[in-house]
């Protein structure tokens, strides 16, 4: 074997120095640490800098260690459910339903909990097992039913919000922070850190494991790249698909138990309404493109920290709290539109 293939430093004529090959430098230079970083994410962190120095300016208090912390506590909720978008969109599909799914297994955990003499454990165990059947329920009416993605969870966003109030009366239920599980999670820390953005950090790694370093992953890209090169490779698509809509009515159950946790009791619909925008705004503005094949966790994450740092700094600032959604809306239509011009679709209604 030579001393090129083995790699080794190699003696420069002139000096006598040893000089290392240039593959071995390669790797630090800052055109390829922007491509590890990715330029999407650099925007992301770019975007965030602006945002923290605007309303740090405008606020003394928004910089304060303890607001800060609260603003990594308040994003685990919709944070858990934008990952798991993520992970439907890069499939090529959508689920519109998942603040429904929250609030349904916010209802579920708190209802079991006092049905059991208060047993926590029964709570969340219940709450994740209805969490699953609706995820099963969204994945069979897409495979067999083959109904368009966004209809479908369109249909049962509805559905699941109406059943979240049919069970409960419309009412919050139960009362569930006079036990050490439910306050753990609400209230506890673990390393100094709150036990939501644990939880948080703990879905968010699995997520990316699967995505990057598995073959289930590499198969969910290529199926939301291109699903009939997908087929023709042998990778059944229907089982993909409703596995992971369970894979999203599982999260969306344990963020509906931090919901409970959170509040004190079941919510049926307060607490989870205008989560399912959240997530598809965090995950687009996260770089995943919405007709599928692209996206991680890392740049939707980002992009959740971003929202968080925004919504807590119109607060802040005492900006009217119905500005937050015009500006997660503007913030969806900005990334679409940035993805459009990226990937050099042309744009409907124009001529080519």
């Amino acid at each position: 074997m030579t001393e090129q293939q083995l790699a080794l430093p190699t003696e420069h004529a002139a000096t006598g120095t040893a000089t290392r090959p240039a593959r071995y430098t390669a790797a630090f230079t800052p055109r390829n640490l922007l491509r590890a970083i990715g330029t999407g994410n650099l925007s992301l962190i770019g975007a965030l800098a602006v945002i923290v120095a605007i309303f740090g300016w405008l606020n003394d208090g928004y910089l304060d260690p303890k607001n800060l912390a609260g603003i990594g506590d308040a994003v685990t909720v919709f944070g858990l459910l934008a990952v798991v978008q993520t992970v439907v969109i890069i499939c090529g599909a959508l689920d519109i339903s998942v603040g429904s799914q929250a609030g349904v297994a916010s209802v579920i955990s708190a209802m079991a909990f006092t049905a059991t003499a208060s047993n926590a454990l029964l709570g969340v165990l219940a709450a994740i097992g209805v969490g699953l059947v609706l995820g099963l329920v969204n994945g069979l009416i897409i495979v067999y039913g083959r109904v368009n993605p966004v209809i479908a969870t369109l249909a049962t966003l509805a559905a699941f919000k109406g059943l979240a109030q049919l069970i409960s009366g419309g009412k919050a239920q139960g009362f569930v922070l006079d036990n050490d599980i439910f306050i753990f999670l609400a209230r506890g820390k673990v390393l100094g850190l709150p036990v939501p953005v644990i939880i948080l950090a703990i879905v968010a790694l699995g997520v990316h494991i699967l995505l990057k370093y598995t073959d289930i992953g590499r198969n969910l890209y290529a199926i939301g790249g291109n699903d009939t090169a997908a087929r023709l490779s042998g990778i059944n698509i229907n089982k993909y698909l409703i596995a992971v809509y369970v894979l999203a009515g599982v999260v969306a159950a344990i963020a509906g138990i931090i919901l409970t946790a959170r509040t004190g009791s079941g919510q049926p619909v307060s607490g989870s309404e205008g989560l399912e925008l959240k997530a598809i705004t965090a995950a687009a503005l996260g770089g995943c493109a919405l007709k599928g094949g692209k996206g991680t966790v890392g740049g939707t994450l980002l992009a959740v920290i971003l929202l968080g740092a925004l919504d807590n700094g119109l607060n802040v600032v005492g900006v009217n709290t119905f500005w937050q959604n015009v500006a997660q809306g503007s913030l969806l239509v900005a990334a679409v539109v940035i993805q459009q011009r990226r990937s050099g679709e042309r744009a409907v209604g124009l001529p080519t």
